[in-house]
């Protein structure tokens, strides 16, 4: 094997990995100083003295957030729209990716339906209409006014479809020599050869419904039914007076934190299960994210 050794090879592979690490610093550097304002006393922070190591450590923040029982309830809530909303886009998104990844001349009206599904991309109804079909079918501080809305994502699909129309046909073709139906062929065949799509669909799917807070706040009136992102929106907002409220002495509270690292502590507690999901996800990620795109 020739192993190009120029110069100009070597100063390329120099600014090349500089140019990444720098890249990296700039998405790490921000998370590390929220997790270090997140450990450090108000104090501190109002001084301008944290940068990437707490100063003046302390737990006083996490105890604040978790002291309550409005974090968890909304916890709670955001995990059952991730694990329902999940499995609802999944399972819809290979029902449509299926049948839309065949020719037209095996699907009658494939095009059609192709270009319906992409002008939703394009265009959707607006908030009030949105509002109105969710109010209208009674889902009103419901948890499926979370989920239905968006039980299909078109771009996903997509991603899956394509990544289906990338197998080779003898396996299919096989399979109908043998007796199966298209039933048996999607669920015995295709599902197994899938897996890195799926991962990779499920993830955009794990991460869009953990991160969204504006849909809780439309459709949700009781805010003990608030996601945890809409939950911590609303804390963003009105932190003093919660810790105000807080039946604690507040000059006191204030003197070990203050607004920023209760919020910083609270963030950071709501990015950790996707922090702790996207490591055993990542290589199905990558590997899906190419394949699916191959064919168009």
């Amino acid at each position: 094997m020739i192993h190009d050794k120029s110069m100009g090879r070597r100063l390329f592979q120099i600014a090349n990995y500089t140019f990444l690490i720098l890249i990296s610093l700039l998405c790490i550097l921000p998370f590390i100083n929220m997790l270090a304002v997140s450990f450090s006393s108000g104090a501190a922070v109002s001084a301008g003295n944290v940068t990437f190591w707490p100063v003046d450590f302390t737990t006083k923040p996490y105890e604040f957030a978790l002291s309550g029982g409005e974090f968890f309830t909304s916890l709670w809530v955001s995990v059952k729209r991730v694990v329902l909303g999940t499995i609802l886009n999944l399972v819809l998104m290979v029902l449509a990716a299926y049948p839309l990844s065949k020719s037209k001349q095996k699907l009658m009206g494939r095009n059609f339906y192709m270009g319906f599904f992409f002008v939703t991309m394009l265009f959707n109804g607006g908030l009030i209409p949105n509002y109105l079909v969710v109010v209208k079918m009674g889902l009103i501080d419901s948890i499926w006014s979370l989920i239905l809305p968006g039980a299909l994502p078109v771009f996903s699909m997509i991603i899956l479809m394509n990544f289906i129309r990338g197998l080779p046909e003898e396996i299919e073709e096989s399979a109908i020599i043998d007796g199966a139906g298209p039933l048996q062929i999607l669920v015995r065949i295709l599902l197994p050869l899938l897996k890195p799509a799926l991962a990779t669909v499920g993830l955009f799917s794990i991460v869009g419904h953990w991160n969204s807070w504006f849909d809780g706040i439309i459709y949700m009136n009781n805010p003990t039914n608030y996601p945890l992102q809409s939950y911590l929106q609303t804390l963003l907002q009105s932190f003093e007076q919660i810790m105000l409220k807080s039946g604690t002495d507040y000059t006191k509270l204030l003197s070990m934190m203050n607004a920023r690292t209760g919020r910083a502590a609270q963030m950071f507690l709501g990015a950790i299960p996707i922090l702790l999901v996207y490591p055993f996800l990542q290589k199905y990620f990558t590997k899906g994210l190419v394949l699916g795109s191959v064919k168009g």
